[in-house]
C-alpha cells in the first residue's frame, strides 16, 4: 500500500511563518505535523509515500530523506494550484495499488487499520467527523448501511453532519483515476478548481462501495488559531514533557512541553506552551504559545502566540504572531 500526501499548498493563512517552512513542517508539540501522520503510517505498515510537491518543495525532500530515510519516497510537483483532483492526478505514474491520501492540514484520530479487515466489495472508504456547523464543510450523505450516496459542498439544510475532513483509503485506484479524468475533462467547480470528491461521486456512480467511517478526533492544523487548538490538544495527550528540575522563580502549569536545552529565569511557562530547543525565557509569562528553537523572550506577557524560530521578543504583553528572526522590542515590561 501507498500513501499519497498533497503538500504543495503554500499555506497563506499561516503567513509569516510559511514564508520560510512549509505548513506540514510547522510544529504542535515540538514535532512537523508531517511527522504525526508519518508515525502512524510506520506502525501501519505502509513506508511508501507519493509527495505532491510545490512550495519549498526542497525542504520537504530534505525533511523527508533525514527524518524518514527508511520512507521510500517519491515526488511529483503542482506547478499550478488547481484543486485536489488535479493533485491526486499527479500521482497516477507512481500508483499501481491500492493506496491512502492524506492532506496533512490536520491530525486525525482514526483507526487505519480497518482497511485490512475490509470486505472485498468494498472500494474504498471515506472518513468523516460529524460536526455541528455542517455549512462550513463539504458533508457526505449515506445510505442506511454507511455508504456514500453523495458529497455535498456547504449545505443549507442539515442533510448530513458527516463532514469531509481529506483522508480516504482507495482500493479500486484504477476506478480512481478514471474518475479523476473524467472529473479533469469537465467544467471546473467553484474558484475555477477540480475536486476530488467529484472523483469520489464517479466511482459511486459506477457502482462503487465507498464506506463512510467516523473518526475520534480532528485536528486542524492550517490557521494560526486552530494550531494553537491542536498544540494544546496533543500536549495534553502525547507530547506533554516538562523539565525533571526548575530553577527558584520558575513555575510551570501543565500541560507543556519544554525541550532539552532550555532555559528559565523568573518566568512563567503554561498552560499550553511548547518550548524548542535552544529558547531562553527571562521574566516573562507566556500561555497557550508555541515558540520554535533559538527565540528568546524577555519581559514579556505572551498569551494565544506563535513565535518562529531566532526570535527576539523583549517587552510584549499579548498575543502575536511573529516569523522567523524577527526582533521585537517595546520598551522594559
Amino acid at each position: 500500500m501507498k500513501v499519497v500526501m498533497p503538500v504543495a499548498g503554500k499555506g497563506t493563512r499561516l503567513r509569516p511563518h510559511t514564508h520560510l517552512v512549509p505548513k506540514p513542517l510547522l510544529k504542535v508539540g515540538d514535532k512537523p505535523v508531517l511527522s504525526y501522520i508519518l508515525d502512524d503510517l510506520r506502525e501501519l505498515g505502509v513506508n511508501e509515500a507519493v509527495l505532491i510537491t510545490g512550495h519549498l518543495k526542497e525542504k520537504v525532500e530534505a525533511f523527508m530523506k533525514e527524518e524518514y530515510p527508511d520512507f521510500k519516497a517519491d515526488y511529483t510537483e503542482q506547478v499550478e494550484q488547481l484543486g485536489t483532483a488535479d493533485a491526486i492526478r499527479l500521482a497516477e505514474p507512481f500508483v499501481q495499488e491500492e493506496m491512502l491520501i492524506i492532506f496533512v492540514d490536520t491530525l486525525f484520530d482514526a483507526d487505519l487499520s480497518l482497511v485490512k479487515r475490509l470486505p472485498e466489495d468494498v472500494a474504498g472508504v471515506i472518513w468523516a467527523m460529524e460536526v455541528e456547523d455542517y455549512q462550513r464543510f463539504g458533508v457526505i450523505v449515506t445510505d442506511e448501511n454507511g455508504f456514500m450516496q453523495k458529497i455535498i459542498e456547504k449545505p443549507s439544510e442539515p442533510v448530513s453532519k458527516l463532514a469531509n475532513i481529506g483522508l480516504y483509503y482507495i482500493r479500486d485506484w484504477k476506478l480512481l483515476f478514471e474518475g479523476i479524468r473524467h472529473v479533469m475533462n469537465s467544467p471546473p467547480g467553484g474558484a475555477g478548481e477540480y475536486y476530488l470528491t467529484d472523483a469520489f461521486q464517479y466511482m459511486v456512480d459506477q457502482g462503487a462501495k465507498l464506506k463512510v467511517e467516523p473518526v475520534h478526533g480532528w485536528y486542524d492544523a492550517g490557521k494560526p488559531e486552530t494550531l494553537l487548538e491542536t498544540n494544546a490538544h496533543v500536549l495534553g495527550t502525547t507530547r506533554g514533557r516538562r523539565p525533571e528540575s526548575v530553577a527558584d522563580g520558575v513555575t510551570i502549569v501543565e500541560p507543556v512541553h519544554i525541550a532539552d536545552g532550555v532555559t528559565l529565569e523568573g518566568s512563567e511557562i503554561g498552560p499550553n506552551v511548547t518550548l524548542s530547543a535552544g529558547v531562553v525565557v527571562r521574566g516573562s509569562k507566556l500561555r497557550h504559545t508555541i515558540v520554535g528553537e533559538k527565540s528568546s523572550i524577555e519581559n514579556s506577557d505572551l498569551d494565544n502566540s506563535l513565535i518562529g524560530r531566532d526570535v527576539k521578543v523583549s517587552g510584549v504583553r499579548g498575543q502575536v504572531d511573529l516569523g522567523d528572526h524577527s526582533v521585537v522590542t517595546i520598551g522594559g515590561a
